[in-house]
């Protein structure tokens, strides 16, 4: 159980990063690797130094992201989507989000495989492994993409990719994560697509009979703090009701409610409530996000870099390899399809090196079952290939940025 101790660690941390936040905007530095780099010196600080004990375990950990932060991130992302933009590039998007992104998973966990190809590091990890670095987090790369004037349909491509990609990739590692521990020889591949078709589709429909009855909530009653009381109630009640009471994709329910409840207003009420929801909201997925990357600064261990530098890399190779192959492969095939507007090269490149890894890469690693014999090797890879995308690529793709505006981005 987390202890009074922890809630006051993490929310003096909250309050640091938001003091820092003015200095990391001044130097260039993304928020995220602030938060890590507090997170991991606030822990070596308060636990080394004092022995004070937070009460963070590994086992409440998963409780602690599935049902309090993932519902957050997914239900604010899914209502402030404009659905009109993104029904225009909805061939691309699908794409990216769907078929892709199992392709994707699938070229990473070969990558990871062959590549450690070790006794101790079987297909089912493999397999764990792509589905968890398979989802895009690129609030970074959107900011980067808002100062430089780019065109607002390769924001809104990368954005509702990171929707759609997160809640499917989710999906995609609770049938992976159950396979790894009932063992892929009690499953079969059929059973496995039946589960994973299933829970995402079951899902969807519980979130959309969630969305609908908020509609009618808010339809019968004018008081903005209902509504706002509805938004927040609608989010865990859709994703506990999927997931904990009919076995089915909690975020996938998260999903399909905060995209109805956006439809077609971007809100329930008049334009002042709609923008006081919308800040509420802004908060909230704020704290939950910069929560995930305390949680992964203080349960970075320099061991995992260390012992496991060789796996990292390969993770990394993998990552890059599978994401240039999904998009400089089927990009300008997709560009040949009667009605759907081409990519340029350009904006495939930006894709291409703006799939970043984030947040929901680092909750569903701070998640796996300890009762798999791998699962630290997994989370050092996940971590490593965080860091590498924090550090590496949304560090250089200002100067990638400004480099395709000056031939027309």
């Amino acid at each position: 159980m987390v202890t009074p101790v922890a809630f006051l660690f993490f929310f003096t941390l909250l309050l640091i990063a938001a003091l820092l936040e003015p200095l990391c905007e001044r130097c260039g530095v993304p928020d995220s690797i602030c938060l890590v780099v507090l997170g991991y010196a606030g822990s070596e600080f308060v636990v080394r130094l004092f022995h004070i004990d937070t009460g963070i375990r590994w086992d409440n950990i998963n409780q602690i992201i599935f049902y309090g932060i993932l519902p957050i991130l997914i239900f604010r992302a899914s209502i402030e989507i404009n659905i009109r933009a993104l029904w225009n590039d909805i061939v691309p998007i699908i794409l990216l989000s769907f078929p892709l992104l199992v392709l994707s998973a699938a070229i990473t966990a070969a990558g990871v495989y062959y590549g450690i190809h070790h006794p101790g590091f079987p297909w089912e990890a493999a397999l764990l492994t792509g589905a968890l670095l398979c989802a895009t987090d690129p609030a970074a790369v959107l900011s980067l993409l808002k100062k430089t004037n780019a065109p607002q349909r390769l924001g809104l491509i990368l954005e509702a990719e990171s929707l759609f990609n997160d809640a499917t990739a989710i999906v995609l590692y609770s049938v992976f994560s159950a396979m790894a521990v009932t063992g892929l020889q009690n499953s079969t591949w059929g059973s496995a697509m039946l589960q994973f078709t299933t829970v995402f589709c079951g899902g969807l429909a519980v979130g959309a009979l969630t969305g609908i009855v908020a509609r009618f909530i808010f339809k019968a009653t004018g008081r903005t703090r209902i509504h706002v009381l509805v938004t927040f109630l609608c989010a865990y009640v859709a994703f506990i009701l999927a997931d904990r009471f009919m076995n089915l994709s909690g975020v996938m329910a998260v999903l399909a409610a905060g995209l109805i409840i956006g439809v077609p207003g971007r809100g329930p009420g008049g334009d002042a409530e709609k923008n006081f929801i919308t800040e509420l909201w802004e908060i909230a997925d704020y704290i939950a996000g910069a929560l995930i990357f305390l949680l992964a600064g203080v349960t970075i261990n320099i061991t995992m870099f260390t012992d496991q530098w060789l796996a990292i890399l390969i993770g990394i190779a993998a990552v890059i390899a599978a994401r240039m192959i999904i998009i400089f492969g089927v990009f300008p095939l997709m560009n040949r399809f009667p009605r759907v507007t081409p990519v340029p090269v350009q904006h495939q490149v930006v894709l291409a090196w703006g799939g970043v890894r984030g947040t929901v890469t680092l909750a569903l690693a701070l998640s796996l079952p300890l009762s798999l014999g791998y699962w630290y090797t997994i989370q050092s890879i996940a971590y490593g290939v965080v860091m590498f995308t924090l550090f590496v690529q949304t560090a250089t793709m200002n100067p990638l940025l400004r480099r395709l505006n000056s031939i027309n981005l």
